[in-house]
């Protein structure tokens, strides 16, 4: 007896009965609404996107066994807090209306202001770019072997990029290989890497075909620089220190040290030698995220670590406003409110709606902070809110494209394909963060 159709989907999201599930996958186009073209990396499925009150999901046509394991393995990064694309549910026992047995769906809720590489390619200059890139992809890298996540199949065409204040975030968006186990080898992760530089290099050379990257651009030196990269923060995530035992101020500098890195230690093996007169340490659990943890347990804003950073900056100096008029020191919990508040709503709030499309909030916020303080610096004075507002619209904001979701708007496009139509006109390339109060 044939299976039911069976829609297993996580609280707070449709319920999708609405889709035409007797049909094929690549067969969808004319006949819902629902369905989006978004700009999106190659894929060896057929993948395609609806859109349910704004929020755009993806739906993948895979093998039964293989839909339920990246589900488990997706619901598992995510549990790990690890930048990743969200599992929303699976999709059995689907059958064509003449009775034919159709594959199964993995539907995964599409990240907002997520970029493909192709987009990044097209409208930010290589040499502003390469750096932003190779660190975004070492960090997630670094992050899924420290979680014990063997990748499978690393490549540009599997993640997607986040503007993060001046620099980019990196997510997975395809764990159908992915496997996760207690820890890594240093073996599979050798492994790992070697399967990802050469898939890198090959989308790297495919991007200069296409003409994304300059011809003279090198794909081996970088993904040399890559593996370098990855090398150097790996070593210096993991590396066990050889201390005198009088020397425990170390241990706090490690910590430190790490911290700026923008990881979080939450443990930490200390051994000490026979005579007690050595003792070794290592980080056991990091977690990516020191500021924006921080910043989550002050204000309860979930935005990404280089945002949070800025973000962070700019309560500090608020606060010290705030300090300086009162004449005492405040709890660091009513700094954080006040700014919350007094500075960081209002700005939100006076932001016009056809522009919230444009960046994520933390990101608007960023932006507008830079605006600021170069308009404060070229009047040799400090610019307030509503007056760096007016010229925020007009000079910035109506440059920025919108990157809520990459709509693509040549109706000669199939949904499913590649869109690497010519974007909308960039962002301008953002500053070096600053200290400021939003």
């Amino acid at each position: 007896m044939p299976a039911d159709l069976q829609i297993i989907t996580r609280q707070g999201h449709p319920d999708f009965l609405d889709l035409p599930w007797e049909q094929p996958l690549e067969l969808w186009s004319g006949t819902t609404d629902r369905l989006i073209s978004v700009r999106r990396g190659l894929s060896r499925h057929v993948v395609r996107m609806v859109s349910y009150d704004g929020r755009v999901y993806a739906l993948k046509e895979t093998e039964q066994r293989l839909a339920e394991r990246e589900y488990r393995v997706l619901r598992h990064l995510e549990d790990s807090r690890l930048p990743a694309v969200k599992a929303v549910g699976v999709v059995t026992g689907r059958r064509s209306r003449d009775g034919r047995d159709l594959k199964s769906m993995l539907i995964t809720r599409f990240l907002d202001f997520a970029l493909p590489y192709q987009h990044l390619f097209r409208t930010t200059a290589t040499s502003l770019l390469r750096d932003r890139l190779l660190d975004a992809a070492v960090v997630l890298l670094s992050r899924l072997h420290l979680e014990g996540i063997y990748w499978g199949d690393i490549s540009l065409a599997n993640v997607l990029f986040r503007r993060d204040a001046g620099a980019l975030m990196a997510y997975l968006v395809d764990a159908e290989t992915a496997e996760c186990r207690p820890s890594l080898s240093d073996e599979l992760r050798e492994h790992d890497l070697a399967l990802g530089i050469e898939n890198i290099a090959g989308g790297l050379y495919d991007a200069i075909s296409e003409g994304l990257l300059e011809v003279d651009a090198d794909p081996i030196e970088i993904t040399d620089d890559l593996l370098d990269r990855y090398r150097w923060l790996w070593a210096e995530l993991t590396r066990e220190d050889d201390i005198a035992a009088h020397e425990r101020w170390r241990i706090r500098q490690r910590i430190e040290r790490l911290n700026a890195m923008g990881f979080d230690v939450e443990e930490l093996s200390v051994v000490q030698s026979s005579d007690g007169s050595r003792l070794r340490i290592r980080p056991v659990v990091l977690e990516e995220g020191h500021a924006h943890l921080r910043l989550r347990r002050l204000t309860g804003l979930e935005v990404q670590e280089n945002q949070a950073r800025t973000l962070l900056n700019a309560v500090d100096a608020y606060g010290l406003a705030l300090e300086r008029e009162a004449g005492h020191v405040l709890p660091e919990s009513v700094k954080a409110y006040r700014w919350l508040s007094e500075r960081y709503e209002p700005v939100i709030a006076a932001i016009p709606d056809r522009y919230r499309d444009r960046l994520d909030d933390a990101q608007l916020i960023y932006e507008f902070i830079e605006h600021r303080f170069e308009r404060s610096k070229a009047a040799g004075r400090q610019v307030e809110n509503d007056e760096a507002m007016v010229t925020f619209v007009d000079e910035v904001l109506e440059r920025l494209p919108r990157e809520r979701t990459l709509i693509d708007h040549d109706g000669g496009n199939d949904p499913g394909d590649v869109l690497l139509g010519a974007p909308e006109l960039g962002a301008p390339e953002a500053p070096t963060p600053t200290a400021g109060e939003a």
